[in-house]
This record gives C-alpha cells, sequence and structure tokens, in this order.
C-alpha cells in the first residue's frame, strides 16, 4: 500500500511496537511502502530519534546491503522509579491486609496496563541477556510473565505442581518451598523448553526463594540456563534466601495487622 510520509511513518512505528527484538530488513519496508531504501533509512531516524527522547525504546540499525533495524523496548530511569513507587504506593492501602497477614494483590497483576508497564521494566533492565524464553510458576505471576515476554519478543514457559495430560511427557522435579519447608514438586512439559535456551524466570513473590531455586534446578534439567529472575515484590526477613542473582521491584519489610500498617518501598533493582 502506498503511502504518503506521514502515514508511513505511523505505520512503520505502530509494526516496530508490535515487534520488538526482531529484525526487519530495509528491503521489507521499501516492498511494503513502495519507497526507496533511502527514505525509508529516513524515516528510521525520525523514529529513532523520537523513541530514544522519549524513552520508548533503541532502533539498532545494521548498514549494508542487507541492512535492517530492530526495535528494543526500554524505559527511562525516573518513569521506572515513578512506576514503582506508584505500585508502592498502592500496596501501602490497609485495606489490603488479609488474615494470617497476607496482602490482596489481584488488583494488581490482573490490571494489563500496570503488568505491561511493569514488564517493559524488567525486559528493559534484561533486554541484553539474550533471552529466548520466559519461565513462571502457575500462580499470579503469570500476567506479569506474559508482559514481560511480550517486550522481549519470547513465549512463556509455566511449570506446574500438578500433571496435565494435554502437555504430554513431562520433567519433574523435588523442592523445598522455602517459606513452608515442605517438599513439593515441580514439572515442566518436555516440549515447552529447548535444550540449550537462555530462561528468565519471573515470578510475583519471593518469600525464601524456594520457587524460584526449584525452576533454576528444574532449568538444569533441560540444560539450558538461568539468565535471571525477577520478581514483583520480595519479602525481607531474617532468614536467608534460597537464590542470591535476582531483582525485586518492590519490598514487604513488614505487616503490622495490628496498627493497619504495611511496610513497603522499592525493591533492589533501584538500590
Amino acid at each position: 500500500m502506498k503511502f504518503r510520509r506521514s502515514g508511513r511513518l505511523v505505520d512503520m512505528t505502530e509494526y516496530l511496537l508490535r515487534h520488538p527484538h526482531r529484525s526487519v530488513s530495509l528491503s521489507f519496508f521499501s516492498e511494503k511502502y513502495g519507497a526507496a531504501k533511502s527514505s525509508i533509512s529516513e524515516d528510521i531516524g525520525i523514529v529513532k530519534e523520537v523513541f530514544e527522547a522519549k524513552g520508548i525504546g533503541k532502533l539498532a540499525t545494521s548498514a549494508g546491503v542487507s541492512g535492517g533495524v530492530r526495535f528494543v523496548p526500554t524505559i527511562h530511569d525516573q518513569e521506572a522509579v515513578q512506576a514503582v513507587e506508584n505500585v508502592c504506593e498502592s500496596l501501602k492501602d490497609s485495606s489490603r491486609i488479609l488474615p494470617g497477614g497476607y496482602l490482596y494483590m489481584m488488583d494488581i497483576v490482573g490490571d494489563p496496563q500496570q503488568m505491561q508497564q511493569l514488564g517493559r521494566i524488567f525486559a528493559s533492565h534484561y533486554r541484553k541477556a539474550g533471552v529466548d524464553v520466559v519461565m513462571t510458576m502457575a500462580t499470579k505471576g503469570i500476567p506479569l510473565a506474559y508482559a514481560v515476554a511480550s517486550h522481549l519478543n519470547t513465549p512463556v514457559t509455566i511449570a506446574r505442581h500438578e500433571q496435565r495430560v494435554t502437555e504430554g511427557s513431562i520433567v519433574s522435579i523435588n523442592y523445598v518451598s522455602g517459606s513452608s519447608q515442605r517438599i513439593q514438586t515441580m514439572s515442566l512439559s518436555k516440549r515447552s523448553l529447548k535444550p540449550g535456551s537462555n530462561v528468565l524466570i519471573i515470578d510475583d513473590f519471593m518469600k525464601a526463594g524456594g520457587t524460584i531455586r526449584g525452576m533454576m534446578d528444574l532449568t538444569e534439567e533441560f540444560q539450558s540456563t538461568v539468565v535471571g529472575a525477577g520478581v514483583l515484590m520480595e519479602a525481607v526477613h531474617d532468614k536467608e534466601k534460597l537464590v542470591d542473582n535476582y531483582v525485586s521491584l518492590t519490598k514487604l519489610s513488614g505487616v503490622d495487622e495490628k496498627d493497619k500498617k504495611i511496610h513497603v518501598e522499592k525493591g533492589n533493582m533501584f538500590s
């Protein structure tokens, strides 16, 4: 379809936003818009300038006959901090306190727009890690995992406590739940993770780190490598965590049921 330059810029921008971390050749855009490669190259320069000025992301370009462009989502530090501070303020609402000192968080993990923003923060942090797949448990971390994966343009694989017939053959391991110190089973379909993959683990909450430790051990069974682990919230306590290499967006240092106070702050990603 033939576009005037203004229309071409809009359509090109929309295409790049929908296909992050994918190399797109100049020939593709040239044929798509019926325009010379020199014109396409100028258009990309304009999009690149705006993306980087607004903190939307970076456009990595390659020169030569087979040159192209790749959109890498990023976020300005100030915008990331503001987004997480907003989450912290929301989490301090005393009405979130549930019996037993638990917190109600489903409104946060169930908000697609908020998950996309937080997922972009993780994707920006791990943009150079060469992530092939995002892994999570079949819990409340699934929306965040899919948000991260959408910005990294990778699939999501989900580990489960129970076996499902529809997933075919599985690999299972036993792991120690960090919070309850109980032995539990974690399974993953053999078809959902290719050997040699770079895995980014994403979860909604971490107390002692038993679940993340289990996913790390499960990844080893597939001869794959964990390149990072990110959690929406970590609980701060005296016990030593079972994992060291992780980043958190928020830290929960205590829930005072008597005085109805929740102590939460920015996580170690911002320390």
